[in-house]
């Protein structure tokens, strides 16, 4: 969010202010959205490990396409002297907070919940030994 406004050269306005606001409520759909796939796919019996990467990989293209659309639906109004703050608030913040919540989510989840991934185990070890 920063970054869009430092990068416009815009100041942080109350319609900034707006649009903190709402990007905030975008990002909180995308990690409920995220969570609960990640659910899903653990109660329909996938390993823990697994489900996280399964749930995390499933969720990426919704979540990318949902933020293009409302960065490039925000360009518009960049020319307008009341919106502009606020768009690029928009842009600027859901841009790095989708890329952040699509690898910082998965990673909380599998932090909060303990969830390591599988020993592998040596190619080596299950065969006989030849002498």
């Amino acid at each position: 969010m920063v970054l869009g406004l430092l990068f416009t050269g815009l100041p942080f306005t109350f319609t900034a202010l707006l649009g903190f606001l709402s990007l905030s409520g975008m990002l909180m759909k995308n990690a409920i959205v995220l969570v609960e796939e990640i659910d899903q796919q653990r109660a329909e019996g996938v390993e823990d490990y697994q489900a996280v990467i399964d749930g995390s990989v499933s969720r990426l293209r919704p979540v990318v396409l949902a933020a293009g659309t409302t960065i490039f639906g925000m360009i518009p109004l960049l020319p307008d002297a009341f919106f502009a703050s606020m768009a690029a608030t928009i842009m600027g913040g859901l841009a790095f907070a989708s890329i952040l919540t699509l690898v910082a989510v998965p990673v909380f989840y599998a932090l909060f919940f303990r969830i390591k991934p599988p020993k592998k185990e040596n190619a080596t070890s299950g065969s006989p030994a030849t002498a």
